[in-house]
């Protein structure tokens, strides 16, 4: 900086020195506020911060924070004593325990471990009800929402403003429009999806099971729908934070979910399909690690659709040229190679390891399973394919629809498999036409889009529902038998979850919560003794629930009576009904629904 032209008397004296060093000091800060406010305002840094600082000022002035409060409050209710669970702060809207960015953000960045699901113990836990924003509408229902939401329910216009040049989303009046794009098609989902069908079996039922791996807002599962191929799309909480709600408040499958140092919730072997569109995953790092994932999760046969980075990419050619070392190290056949989009197809037989590569693959060892994937950590190894190989790879496991109905060879483990599949498949069917006749349930109707099928077993539920404008959401609980492997042969979706820990959702995304036996989803299977309580599963489940959506809980009585009296205290209404006349007996249904309640107005 020059120095002012100042009289020789006034130059060169201590005091001067020091004025300097004043006016150096405040220029400098002011350089830095000037700094931080572009920062704050201009980046998701300054999203990130904001929200975590809300929530502590919401958090330390709220009484259901206090471990002592909110343990009173539960021993109340489930004593059936008079007590209600109080409303969150206005600055929860869009909770989610598990991926808080105030908390996860002081973890581990290695492999992306701080982005993964952290749940805080239940004592740290609000014990408070969700509040819609100021401004919730019931939403736009199938498929209309596919195109079109309501602003009010979700107001966050960041990824409208950072892509709606690459045609993700669009405000629009009162609407946000999604026009189909992403951002390696930005001319729309439609006509990308076409091209693939160049060289994939798109239609025909081939294909029924898809991953999307870092799917922006899922447009491209969104629109796979119309081939009858089922999307589970995934992204983690991100800068683009809403992304994943506003999959689900569009009707399409979704859940938050990071790819780092576990597996994910997933079976093995249960895609047909799996796409990456600029997903920006590291396959090769770490050992080809996340590839071997990637290989354990499709199915025999299936497809690998990798779009955008390193795919022929400019200053990435090291990085492809790893990609297609590790897909030609597990003998992936290449199908094609367009533009910056790769195809390649899984081996349909037995793995062709062990042999000598760059990256030091060989096969898991033969007494690892390769379907437990509940906070269980990657390891560098490639998942052996069963015996039953040919059961189920693509082209000799049944086409859909025909698939659903036909017990797959891997309920051949348990005892007497197949008679229990058939049982249960036909157990669900009367079920069903009692809940829409009996029960004005009216699952097949354009009010209900998104179902949760909080215990599936086999998936029964979802089966009899296939017909119907719905998608289901089935949950294995993951200390009962693992079961998702079938669910997903029979063509439907689903992830391992523990109930005493919040899902990976964001608030109201979920019209339909579906439980048989809720009362061993909080249970140990062994000791019998409760892991967690009721209240706090039903206030999660609160929390998934979109306004005026319902809830039916099947059980005994004894445990119907404890959920009413806990519905009640979250502010749901309740019917209780008899079981259908096919019924073993000794169960009560109850049919409760979410009132649509708010937060007093700010004006």
């Amino acid at each position: 900086m020059g120095h002012l032209n100042l009289p020789a008397s006034k130059r060169g004296g201590a005091s001067t020195a020091g004025q300097w060093r004043i006016l150096d000091a405040v220029t400098g800060l002011l350089f830095a506020l000037v700094l931080a406010f572009f920062v704050l305002v201009f980046t998701s840094l300054g999203d990130s911060l904001a929200a975590s600082g809300r929530r502590t000022l919401a958090r330390a002035s709220s009484a259901a924070v206090d471990p002592r409060q909110r343990g009173r409050v539960i021993s109340v209710i489930e004593a059936g004593g008079r007590a209600t669970v109080e409303a969150c702060s206005a600055e929860e809207l869009d909770h989610m325990p598990c991926e808080d960015p105030r908390r996860n953000s002081q973890l581990s960045r290695d492999m992306n471990f701080y982005r993964e699901r952290h749940c805080p113990p239940p004592e740290e836990t609000p014990l408070c009800l969700i509040p819609p924003p100021e401004g919730y509408r019931i939403p736009v229902t199938w498929p209309e929402s596919l195109h079109k939401i309501w602003h009010s329910n979700m107001p966050h216009n960041k990824i409208a403003e950072r892509k709606g040049h690459q045609g993700w989303m669009k405000e629009e009046g009162e609407s946000f429009i999604f026009p189909g794009g992403g951002t390696m098609f930005p001319d729309g989902a439609v006509p990308y999806i076409e091209k693939l069908g160049q060289y994939i079996p798109l239609s025909g039922g081939v294909l029924r099971t898809a991953l999307d791996m870092g799917c922006g807002v899922a447009s491209f599962g969104g629109f796979l729908l119309k081939e009858d191929i089922l999307t589970l799309s995934f992204a983690p909480r991100d800068s683009h934070k809403s992304q994943i709600q506003f999959a689900l408040e569009r009707g399409i499958p979704a859940l938050v979910a990071m790819l780092g140092t576990r597996r994910l919730p997933f079976p093995a072997h249960s895609f047909d399909l799996v796409h990456c569109s600029r997903c920006l995953i590291p396959f090769t790092a770490y050992n080809a690690t996340y590839f071997t994932e990637v290989d354990r999760l499709l199915r025999p046969g299936g497809y690998l659709v990798i779009s955008g980075p390193p795919v022929q990419w400019a200053k990435q050619d090291k990085e492809w040229a790893d990609l297609q070392a590790v897909a030609h190290t597990l003998c992936y056949e290449l199908i094609v190679v367009d533009g910056n989009t790769v195809i390649w197809r899984k081996p349909s037989g037995e793995s062709c390891l062990p042999n000598q590569n760059e990256f030091g693959l060989d096969l898991c060892s033969e007494d690892e399973d390769p379907n437990v994937a509940w906070y269980f950590n990657l390891k560098n190894c490639v998942s052996r394919i069963p015996i039953l190989v040919g059961e189920y790879a693509v082209g000799s496991i049944p086409n859909w629809p025909d698939r659903l109905a036909v017990a797959p060879a891997r309920v051949s483990p348990m005892k007497n498999g197949k008679d229990v599949f058939d049982a249960d498949t036909r157990r669900w069917a009367r079920r069903i036409m009692y809940y829409n006749n009996s029960l004005g349930l009216k699952l097949g109707t354009a009010a209900v889009r998104n179902i949760m099928d909080m215990n599936a077993f086999f998936g029964g539920f979802a089966a009899a529902l296939s017909s119907a404008p719905v998608w289901v959401m089935n949950i294995v609980p993951a200390r009962k038998p693992l079961t998702l492997n079938v669910i997903f042969d029979r063509g439907l979706i689903g992830i391992y979850h523990d109930w005493c820990e919040p899902f990976s959702t964001y608030p109201r995304t979920y019209d339909f919560l579906h439980v048989t036996s809720i009362s061993s989803l909080i249970k140990d299977p062994k000791s019998g003794k409760n892991r967690c309580n009721l209240v706090d599963l039903m206030v999660e489940m609160d929390r998934m629930l979109r306004p005026e959506g319902k809830a039916v809980i099947r059980d005994s009585p004894e445990i119907i009576d404890k959920v009413g009296r806990v519905a009640h205290a979250i502010r749901w209404t309740v019917k209780v009904h008899d079981p259908e006349r096919e019924s073993n007996g000794g169960e009560k249904i109850l049919v409760a629904t979410k009132t649509f309640w708010t937060l007093p107005s700010s004006h």
